[in-house]
C-alpha cells in the first residue's frame, strides 16, 4: 500500500504528535507498505531526507506552520496522485490533504488529538481575537467532510460527535506507548535522588512542557498543602524555557517565589527522551493536574513505568489511567494536596495495568487503511 502522510511537523521537531506518526510510519515501512510524508521545512533540515526508510519531503514556507496550509498544496497534490490513501491530523496539513484527496479522488483520513472547539479561552493564553481566529480555523477544518475522523481516545471522538461529526464517520485509535522504553525493570530510583541530593524525600513530580491546558499553577498552589501534611516532601518540576512557552515558564516561577516555597520546589530543564524515564522512576508520585488530554501521554508513561499517578479526572485521563493512581477535580489545589497525601499514605485506587502498544496502534489504521480502499469505497461525503 502507498500512503501518503501530510502533517505541519515532523522530525527533528520532536512532540507527543510527531512521535505518534514517527513509530506509525516507520512502523508500516517495516511491514512492506511505502511511506510519503509531506511537512514542513524547519531551519536547517533538507528538502528531502529518507528517515528510517520514510520519504521525508519538506516545504520551505519561511518557517511558519501556518503557511505550510497553502504552500503545501502543490506537493500534496502531486503526491496524492500515486497514493492510495492520504493521512492527516490537526491543523495545519489538514485542508491541504483534504483538497489533494478531491482533486484525486483518493480517501483522507484525520487524526484528532484533542477538540478544543469553544475553549481556546480556557486552554490557552492566546488573546481575545486569536482564540477567535483559533476557534474558527478548527472548526473549519473538521467540517471539510474526512473519510474518517479517527479519536485517540473514546473522550476525542465523543467530542467531535458533540460538535457535529456523524457518529459513523468516526473511529478509535489509541495512540501507541514504546513500552520497551518505558520498561520499569530497566530503571531504578535511587541514582537520580542521589544526583539531585534528594534520597530522603518524598518526590512528587511533573514533567512536560508549561501550558495553560497543563495546570502547572494548580498543583504549585498546593505545595503549601502538600508541605503541611508531608514534612519531608519536594515537588520537582521539569518543565522548558524555549521562546514558545517563556512567557508561561516565568510566570509560574514567579508563583512559586509570592508563595515562598522555594525551598520546596526544584524546577529543572527538560532532559532528554532517553534518560526521562530515569526521573520519572526517581519519584514517589507523578501529578498530572491537566485541564484537558485527547490521549495523555504523561498518565501512561508514569504507568508503564509503575509509578502512583494523581490526574485530574477529565476527558482522556480516566480512560487510560492504570496502576496506583488517585484522580481529582481539576483546577483544585486542595483535592491535589489531599490525593498526593493519599499516595503517600498508599491509599490509592487500583487497575490492572492498560497498554496501549505501537503495534495496535498500526493495526488499528491498517485496518482502517484496508477498509476505506475497497474499491466499493466512495470519497464524497
Amino acid at each position: 500500500m502507498n500512503i501518503l502522510f501530510v502533517l505541519e511537523n515532523y522530525l527533528p521537531h520532536v512532540g507527543g504528535v510527531e512521535t505518534v506518526f514517527k513509530n506509525l510510519s516507520e512502523g508500516l515501512v517495516k511491514k512492506g507498505h511505502k511511506v510519503n510524508l509531506v511537512t514542513h521545512q524547519i531551519r536547517g533540515t533538507k528538502k528531502y531526507e529518507n528517515i528510517n526508510g520514510v520519504h521525508v519531503h519538506r516545504v520551505a514556507c519561511f518557517g511558519s506552520r501556518y503557511l505550510f496550509t497553502f504552500f503545501s498544496i502543490p506537493k500534496v497534490i502531486k503526491f496524492a496522485e500515486r497514493s492510495d490513501i492520504i493521512h492527516t491530523t490537526t491543523f495545519n496539513g489538514a485542508p491541504s490533504a483534504w483538497i489533494a484527496s478531491r482533486i484525486k479522488k483518493k480517501p483522507v483520513i484525520i487524526t484528532v488529538h484533542e477538540v478544543w472547539l469553544n475553549n481556546w479561552h480556557n486552554f490557552t493564553e492566546l488573546g481575545w481575537l486569536s482564540c477567535r481566529l483559533h476557534n474558527f480555523l478548527e472548526k473549519l477544518v473538521y467540517s471539510l467532510h474526512y473519510s474518517k475522523y479517527v479519536g485517540v481516545s473514546y473522550a476525542t471522538q465523543k467530542q467531535l460527535i458533540k460538535n457535529g461529526i456523524k457518529k459513523e464517520k468516526t473511529t478509535v485509535v489509541y495512540n501507541g506507548v514504546d513500552y520497551k522504553h518505558w520498561d520499569s525493570k530497566k530503571y531504578g530510583r535511587e541514582k537520580i535522588r542521589k544526583k539531585l541530593d534528594l534520597e530522603k524525600y518524598f518526590i512528587y513530580m511533573m514533567t512536560g512542557r508549561p501550558g495553560t491546558s497543563k495546570g502547572h499553577e494548580y498543583l504549585i498552589k498546593a505545595v503549601p498543602f502538600i508541605s503541611q501534611k508531608i514534612k519531608n516532601s519536594k515537588l520537582i518540576l521539569i518543565m522548558s524555557r524555549e521562546k514558545q512557552n517563556r512567557k508561561r515558564y516565568y510566570y509560574l516561577m514567579r508563583l512559586i517565589k509570592n508563595l515562598k516555597i522555594k525551598d520546596k520546589v526544584l524546577v529543572l530543564d527538560p532532559v532528554s527522551w532517553k534518560v526521562l524515564p530515569n526521573y520519572i522512576k526517581a519519584a514517589d508520585c507523578i501529578v498530572v493536574p491537566s485541564l484537558t488530554e485527547g490521549f495523555g501521554y504523561n498518565v501512561t508513561e508514569a504507568c508503564a513505568l509503575d509509578i502512583p499517578v494523581v490526574a485530574s479526572n477529565v476527558f482522556s485521563i480516566p480512560e487510560v489511567i492504570s496502576g496506583r493512581y488517585v484522580l481529582v477535580k481539576s483546577k483544585d489545589p486542595k483535592a491535589i494536596a489531599q490525593a498526593v497525601e493519599k499516595i503517600h499514605k498508599k491509599q490509592v485506587q487500583k487497575k490492572p495495568k492498560k497498554m496501549f502498544t505501537i503495534e495496535k496502534n498500526i493495526q488499528g489504521y491498517l485496518k482502517l487503511y484496508k477498509e476505506l480502499t475497497k474499491p466499493s469505497f466512495s470519497s464524497n461525503p
